[in-house]
């Protein structure tokens, strides 16, 4: 595991990598990697959302909950895909509603949301780690402490940030979150198991963009190019 923070993050989470379940968290992924597992992402685009997305610079959440676990998926952004993968029902989904949402979008021929990543929407899994085609094989392992702490500290540290929970795993991310500072958008989860039960039609790429603005920021260019 490659601890390369981003400053911003390193100074607002300061002596979080020092605790102890993160100590163990970091000698489980050795065991895995002893025992020859395959771990996605690569250890380099683990904390690649942080990477993208400074602590400062934040301004939209979208939380996944695990990585993709088929190979060349996963790089450490939730819901976004390696360039040259096929887009992922849930991904499909999200491009859908952005057609029905923000005048002019049009879906692209790939699943690599950087763009919104380096525009300031933080793209972060509950879980950053999964063993290679074994779904939720690392949850439980303390990723999720580590990542709600991530959440927490937005939530005290910082105001006005736009979160999109989507799906009740998401939702009960709530919790950890000041809504008297940031405003939370709940809707169904993506999946095609559940987009028509209330995320189809939810208008939260709009709404983020409109909250942004009445905020006095920039809002977020979800159009993402080929």
């Amino acid at each position: 595991m490659s601890v390369n923070l981003e400053e911003s993050w390193l100074k607002a989470i300061d002596g979080e990598f020092e605790k102890d379940y993160m100590k163990n968290l970091k000698a489980f992924l050795l065991e895995e990697k002893q025992r020859g597992a395959t771990i996605y992402p690569k250890g380099t685009d683990i904390f690649n959302a942080l990477a993208h997305t400074p602590f400062d610079k934040v301004e939209v959440v979208i939380l996944g909950q695990d990585p993709y676990h088929g190979t060349g998926q996963a790089h450490g952004l939730s819901f976004s895909v390696q360039k040259g993968m096929t887009i992922p029902p849930s991904l499909k989904n999200i491009y859908k509603e952005l057609e029905a949402d923000i005048p002019g979008f049009k879906t692209p021929g790939h699943g690599n949301l950087t763009k919104w990543a380096d525009e300031g929407v933080l793209l972060l899994n509950a879980t950053l780690t999964v063993r290679a085609h074994e779904a939720g094989s690392h949850q439980g392992k303390g990723w999720e402490i580590f990542t709600d702490k991530l959440i927490s500290t937005l939530s005290e540290q910082r105001k006005g940030i736009v979160f999109l929970l989507w799906g009740r795993y998401a939702q009960n991310k709530s919790a950890l979150i000041d809504e008297s500072k940031h405003t939370v958008l709940k809707a169904a989860h993506p999946s095609p198991f559940s987009a028509y039960n209330g995320f189809f039609g939810c208008k939260h790429f709009s709404q983020a963009n409109a909250i942004l603005i009445k905020e006095g920021k920039k809002p977020i260019d979800w159009q993402i190019t080929d």
